[in-house]
């Protein structure tokens, strides 16, 4: 409920999630150690869609596997049909008035509320779910779940209380000169990726932070995290209906949004591909939409390193390392190209380089001394592989790896 503004706000100051260590015998790591065994006694987990604050299981379900033990799976979860889509677009809507003319600062309250969860109460279940669910070891999901989450609803809320306060320096007489930065006609479809909880809080927690309601579908390989995520929305105070959680088969549940009149945005990070795709069939589809859909979106890319002979060796080695194979290097900044001068290559990087290499140990992310963990799942497994033979028949040199034995989801 509004209540009178009888004050000008200030919201709290701002500052980036202290980041924990997880070291042995730490109080974090047995926090985590424990959350972790929990949700492993617990699994699987039943996820159903959420439209207008109720649950919605439409009995087509799909699994969410256990990168690391693809045998089992996290949970399974009921797949948004097009029933589902359609009151889910309809609820938000007619939560969309209420919402947009909410004053800031009781907007801005719910979403530092939902980063103190993050961080705080829900803060190893996350992490467990984002360790299980994605196959980050502890330090790359606190980095993501916890910290980045966290950063992403405080810094959301400091930088659109910066753009509120833009208005104009000047005024004719007897005038003043006002501007109010309105919600968008209709709703945005957030479409959320693997790799990152924080993202897939961030995609449709943004649009909503500045009035918008939201259609989200997350990714189906973070399913389990980001329902918790919604439940954090909930807790925190984001009204029924403002943020649809529609898990479900991407090309169905995007081509039924994007296909509706009262498509007003997309939020979207993913892959390049399907970023193309996706905006040439929203422009094949304007002539049905009510307005001029914004389109927001992060794709891949091919992040590089270029080693100079000025640069301290054994700190560009060890940089080169943790940006290719942090994570997998299943992130978009990941190292994919690494540039270093002959002389610096002879003078010692290389045999440095392959001996850190060498030193990286590959598991299961419930074991803390490992570097490396699965990656998502077998068609990046497959991907790998192929530009692996492709270097090959290119004739590229194979300076260490692995052998890359099979598996089957």
């Amino acid at each position: 409920m509004s209540t009178p503004q009888l004050a000008t706000f200030k919201i709290p100051n701002i500052d980036n999630e202290p980041m924990r260590t997880y070291a042995p015998g730490s109080t974090e790591r047995k926090a985590l150690e424990a959350a972790l065994r929990q949700m492993e006694q617990e699994l699987p987990f039943d996820v159903p869609c959420i439209v207008n604050g109720k649950e919605i299981k439409t009995g087509k379900i799909a699994k969410q596997p256990i990168p690391h033990d693809h045998a089992r799976h996290l949970c399974t979860y009921h797949e948004a049909d097009e029933a589902t889509i359609s009151s889910a677009i309809k609820g938000a809507l007619a939560a969309k008035a209420e919402w947009e003319s909410m004053p800031w600062n009781d907007r801005a309250a719910i979403f530092l509320k939902a980063a103190d969860l993050a961080s705080g109460k829900y803060r190893y279940k996350l992490l467990a779910a984002t360790i299980l669910g994605q196959g980050k070891n502890a330090w790359q999901a606190e980095i993501d779940a916890a910290a980045e989450f966290s950063d992403f609803l405080r810094f959301g809320v400091k930088f659109v209380d910066e753009l509120y306060s833009q208005q104009p320096s000047k005024n004719a007489p007897g005038v003043w000169n006002r501007v109010e930065y309105r919600a968008l006609e209709g709703f945005v479809l957030a479409v959320s990726p693997f790799n990152f909880t924080a993202i897939g809080g961030n995609l449709p927690g943004t649009p909503a932070l500045v009035g918008n309601v939201v259609v989200w579908k997350p990714s189906p390989a973070a399913t389990y995290s980001n329902f918790i995520v919604h439940q954090i929305f909930t807790e925190a105070g984001v009204p029924p209906g403002v943020i649809q959680f529609t898990p479900g088969p991407p090309s169905e549940v995007v081509a039924q949004a994007i296909g509706d009149p009262n498509f007003a945005a997309l939020h979207f990070t993913g892959s390049t591909f399907v970023f193309k795709k996706l905006w040439k069939d929203i422009a094949a589809n304007l002539d049905i939409y009510k307005g001029y859909p914004r389109i927001v979106g992060e794709t891949g890319g091919k992040n590089f390193h270029i080693v100079h002979k000025s640069a301290e060796m054994r700190n560009a080695v060890i940089q080169a390392v943790r940006a290719a194979f942090e994570y997998q290097g299943q992130k978009c900044s990941a190292l994919s190209r690494l540039y270093v001068s002959k002389s610096v290559w002879n003078g010692g990087f290389k045999d440095q380089l392959l001996s850190e290499i060498a030193k990286i140990k590959v598991g299961s992310p419930l074991d803390f001394t490992n570097f490396m963990g699965p990656v998502i799942g077998r068609p990046a497994y497959d991907k790998i592989l192929s530009y692996i033979q492709k270097a090959k028949e290119a004739g590229g040199e194979i300076l260490i790896g692995g052998t890359g034995p099979c598996f089957r989801i």
